[in-house]
């Protein structure tokens, strides 16, 4: 079973749209929280992976909507890594309702590790091994 961590948000009035509910791109905030909770429960930091001339740019982003998130809801959003390439990992998330569990979003997004360059290269040693045990 892979590792899976969990982020809390609450969701402020600015989240949401004239019908009073979270508006779906910032489901993709809600799944970038929940990355940098990741790395940083696994003992590690983003800012040390840029330092080291490596980005991971979201290649790919799905998210499939299931319920309506609203102001002041506590959300709980867990995050685990499910797939780890040469290049590329895949995060999936699951966002529901703290107090009730109600599923609101599920997704996933791709990234691919890049040098300073830009170009696609192998994933460092030290991030496939940050997350590479983890993995299902």
């Amino acid at each position: 079973m892979s590792l899976r961590i969990h982020a809390r948000q609450r969701v402020i009035y600015g989240d949401t749209d004239q019908m009073g509910v979270v508006y779906y791109a910032n489901y993709l905030r809600y799944f970038e929280l929940a990355r940098l909770e990741y790395f940083l429960a696994r003992g590690g930091d983003y800012r040390v992976i840029e330092g080291g001339g490596y980005g991971l740019p979201v290649i790919e982003a799905h998210a499939k909507y299931a319920a309506p998130g609203r102001f002041q809801d506590m959300l709980d959003i867990e995050v685990w890594v499910s797939e780890l390439r040469r290049v590329t990992l895949r995060f999936d998330y699951l966002i529901s309702r703290e107090g009730d569990g109600t599923t609101l979003c599920t997704g996933y997004t791709v990234h691919a590790c890049v040098g300073k360059n830009g170009r696609p290269t192998t994933l460092p040693a030290e991030l496939s091994a940050l997350v590479g045990d983890a993995v299902l």
